[in-house]
């Protein structure tokens, strides 16, 4: 059995569990709820990874494994249906291209929100990332057809987990709104059984 460091919060571990699912390998994982921050260190994750990080995976024989994309792309390995990963050519390099648009955004998303908590709130980094995030948002409407065209792929789960962790987190945002293509595309997304059973739970 596969241990996976794990919180219902936390988007990048929601990445790694859409992975599990659409790959069939759901039931091979147990998931160990842990709480990790910035500002503290958690044993229990740091025998496993020294960066103190979630998601990671400890296999069966003992290796470790993090972040999500190395862990999303290892549980890609282990079935013999559609690759997530594709295995060369454009379709690759588009799904990588998209998985980084995807992370890309989580990562300022997750900065964004630890800003707001600091004693002292920086204006212009707050708004640099509202700007990025927005622009972000922009460029997923432009390819939001071609994101419902093409097979899918790890691609498609980072931007549909960082369009989720908006609702979850910067709801006020409303990023639907002049993005009809990306909110029809996120609507089906939100509609798949991987996604269904990953949904973000806001406990510790």
């Amino acid at each position: 059995m596969m241990v996976l460091h794990w919180s219902s919060r936390s988007p990048f571990v929601r990445k790694v569990m859409v992975a599990a699912h659409e790959t069939g390998q759901a039931g091979r994982i147990r998931t160990e709820r842990v709480v990790v921050s910035a500002r503290t260190t958690n044993a229990a994750v740091m025998r496993d990874n020294p960066l103190g990080k979630i998601p990671t995976l400890r296999l069966p024989d003992g290796t470790v494994l993090y972040d999500s994309a190395v862990i999303c792309e290892y549980l890609d390995s282990l079935h013999d249906g559609p690759k997530l990963f594709p295995p060369a050519g454009t379709a690759r390099w588009t799904a990588l291209r998209r998985h980084a648009l995807g992370n890309g955004l989580l990562d300022n998303l997750v900065l964004w929100r630890g800003a707001r908590e600091w004693p002292h709130r920086v204006a212009d980094l707050e708004a640099a990332l509202e700007a990025k995030t927005k622009a972000a948002l922009d460029a997923m409407e432009a390819e939001a057809e071609a994101l419902a065209a093409d097979p899918f792929s790890i691609g498609q789960i980072a931007i549909g987990v960082a369009l989720a962790y908006l609702d979850f987190r910067f709801a006020a945002l409303e990023w639907r709104a002049g993005r009809p293509a990306l909110a029809a595309w996120h609507e089906a997304f939100s509609a798949r059984p991987s996604v269904q059973a990953t949904a973000f739970l806001d406990v510790t």
